[in-house]
Parts: structure tokens; sequence; C-alpha cells
């Protein structure tokens, strides 16, 4: 009888027994794809970031490119427009420069005939005549490219434009500072001092009254 018991409540523990297993593993089964689920979960914004992040830095190096583009043809158009003007300002100052010569030439040609003149048949007065004319038609010409002669014989001592070399006694105080002789004129050329003129000033003092 007892023996009967025993059989009867063995199959019922087998039962038991697998029910518990059916159930650990039902729950072993249904772990696993909720911590695969946490886990992509987590890994999806990362990659969204990374990819957010490189296209971010695509874009500063596409704008870093365009802008060291724009960079290097300014500074190329830039090169290009100061050799253009320095070459308009060679070309320019070598066409005033021209002309300027090209006054000269009459003139040039007027020496030529004085030292060509035959030396038997020519008269020292003649050659200082011919000389004296070629001179004053090189400063008409001087003078209309604009060139101004400072030669200031009886004037005031100006230091801007006369430097003084000597000084003589002067007869009255109303000629002391005055420009008495001129040793080498001076020359201005369109407002530009290219050499002052040297003068000999006269000075009064108080032993000459």
């Amino acid at each position: 009888m007892r023996d009967d018991l025993n059989i009867d409540r063995q199959p019922a523990d087998e039962a038991q027994a697998n029910g518990a297993s059916a159930e650990a593993q039902a729950d072993g089964t249904a772990a696993a794809p909720a911590e695969s689920v946490a886990e992509g979960a987590g890994e999806a914004p990362a990659a969204d970031a990374q990819r957010a992040a490189q296209a971010v830095a695509e874009d500063v190096q596409r704008l870093l490119d365009e802008q060291r583009d724009k960079y290097l043809r300014l500074a190329a158009e830039f090169d290009n427009y100061r050799k253009r003007i320095a070459r308009a300002r060679q070309e320019t100052a070598a066409r005033a420069q021209g002309e300027l010569v090209k006054r000269f030439l009459d003139s040039l040609d007027d020496l030529g005939r004085v030292t060509a003149v035959n030396p038997e048949s020519a008269t020292v007065a003649s050659i200082i005549e011919g000389v004296g004319a070629v001179q004053a038609k090189l400063l008409r010409t001087l003078a209309g490219a604009g060139l101004e002669v400072i030669d200031p014989v009886d004037m005031p001592f100006n230091p801007e434009l006369h430097e003084a070399v000597a000084t003589e006694p002067a007869l009255s105080p109303e000629d002391d500072h005055l420009v008495a002789r001129v040793y080498q004129p001076g020359y201005v050329f369109q407002g530009q001092l290219l050499r002052p003129a040297r003068v000999v000033v006269k000075q009064w003092t108080d032993a000459e009254r």
C-alpha cells in the first residue's frame, strides 16, 4: 500500500520539477532579448552622435578649403595688380623722361654745330655767341618743363633756397642780409628744390656805423 503511494507520488514530483525547469528556461529566454534590446538602445544614440560630429567636421573642412581657395585667388589677383601698377608706373616714367629728353634734342644739335665750326675761320666772339644761344635755348626748354632758376642778387637771404658760402660787409643797415653775389645759381623743379643757390651775403655790424 505504501509502495503504491510512493509510485503515485514520483510522477507528480517529476511533473512539478519539469514545470519548474520549463519556467526557468522561459525566464532565461525572456531575459536575454531584453538585455539585447537595452544594449542596442544604448549604441544607437552614440552612433548618431558620431555621424553628426563627422558631418560637422566635414562641413568645417569644406568651409576652410573654400576660404583657403578664396584667399589664394585674392592673393594672386593682388600680386598681379601690384605688378601691373608697377609696370604702368615704369612705363609712365619712361614716357615722361622720353618727352623731356626730346625737348633737348634741338639744343643738342645746336651745340654740335657750334663745336663743328672751323677753328681757322671762327672767332672767339662767334663761338661765345653760339654757346650763349645754346644756353638760352636750353634754359627756355627747361623752364617749359617746370625748372626755375634761383639767382637772388640783391634779394634777402633765404636759408630755404640759399646757401651762404661767404659774407662781406654791408654799406648800410638796409643791405644787411642781402645777397651780394651768386657763386652758383640754384634750381627748383616743379616746387622741388634741386640745388640751393650758393651766395655771398652782406652783413652789417655796429662797428661799421
